[in-house]
């Protein structure tokens, strides 16, 4: 049985969509899942009360808090007894399978790449992000952690995303691609070429460079590329996608015609919605870490947050570390 524990004051609505989300996730699981939350018992006691799940849901007390904005060395060196220290010291220990948290992202790799090291054969721990395509879904990775990254560090990767790919979605044996400027084997920096041809020489289903434009198609299902150009390409994804949906809802009720069709085509215009929907492709792993802890979108609605506690939980339940660390040795030794 997987051991959950979500950060409870992480996020921009906390603690009542984290509430909210272990409500859903209790509800669907039952005992199939021991579920914690992390944070202040003043607060979060009367909460769980309210939402009738005292019973179901184990308290965790920690004194402390880490701020959106606060600066992450402030927090790994200042408040030892937030909620984010403490969950990660209670999945170091071997207390809790995974820690969930939708809080400050650079205290989260900060305090968890602190506590809990790194796998054998890992330098940096990466964050993956799923984003919707044709083939169902494609894993991007780093999306954020590493603005800058080694050749060595994008092969990790490489090696991380298709352990993951087999692991939680079930892939025999994931594409693997490099986001380049252009598919050919001369473009692109010193870092991307050296990159592809280190993992060329894996035991990996490597296709190549992969450009922009392959994110969305069934091309490929892992991405791999450094920090920088992963947050960007991640935000650009979700700008557009609002763009998109809002001009589309503008249009569609902008005359009495509009809204007829925007009544015949009801059925496949919710289809659409739900496919882009964030809240469904939310839950970043920090692959790489030894232990399990997953970054939730700090807007997340509960959708999205009892999402990324499933993420965690199909890790736990996949053995996703020891994968990890029998592919790396394979390259290590090679």
């Amino acid at each position: 049985m997987s051991r959950i524990l979500v950060d409870g004051h992480g996020g921009d609505d906390a603690p009542g969509i984290v509430i909210d989300a272990l409500d859903r996730i209790h509800k669907e699981y039952g005992d199939k899942l021991t579920l914690g939350i992390v944070g202040q018992p003043d607060v979060l006691q009367p909460a769980l009360q309210e939402a009738g799940l005292s019973d179901a849901v184990q308290l965790v007390a920690a004194s402390e808090i880490v701020d959106m904005c606060e600066p992450p060395a402030n927090a790994l060196r200042r408040k030892k007894d937030s909620s984010i220290h403490v969950g990660a010291r209670m999945v170091r220990d071997g207390e809790w399978d995974a820690l969930v948290s939708a809080g400050n992202t650079g205290a989260l790799m900060a305090i968890s790449k602190f506590i809990l090291k790194t796998l054998p054969g890992v330098d940096r721990p990466a964050i993956a992000s799923m984003i919707p395509s044709e083939g169902g879904r494609t894993l991007l990775l780093d999306a954020g952690a590493n603005v800058d990254s080694s050749s060595e560090h994008l092969t990790q990767f490489a090696i991380m995303g298709s352990c993951y790919m087999q692991a939680a979605e079930g892939l025999e044996s994931p594409r693997v691609g490099v986001l380049n400027i252009g598919s050919e084997d001369i473009k692109g920096t010193d870092v991307v070429k050296m990159a592809g041809a280190s993992i060329s020489e894996l035991d990996l289903n490597y296709i190549g460079n992969v450009e922009g434009t392959d994110l969305f198609l069934d091309t490929v299902d892992v991405v791999v590329c450094d920090g920088f150009v992963g947050n960007v390409a991640l935000k650009t994804m979700e700008g557009v996608a609002h763009f998109l949906m809002g001009n589309l809802k503008r249009e569609l009720t902008g005359s009495l015609m509009a809204k007829t069709g925007m009544l015949l085509a009801y059925s496949g215009m919710q289809r659409l919605k739900a496919r882009i929907n964030p809240s469904e492709y939310n839950g970043a792993p920090l692959l790489g870490l030894n232990g399990i802890v997953v970054k939730s979108h700090g807007s997340a609605d509960a959708l999205g947050f009892s999402r990324a506690i499933e993420i965690a939980h199909r890790e736990v339940e996949s053995q996703l570390g020891t994968r990890i660390v029998e592919s790396m040795n394979k390259w290590l030794e090679r």
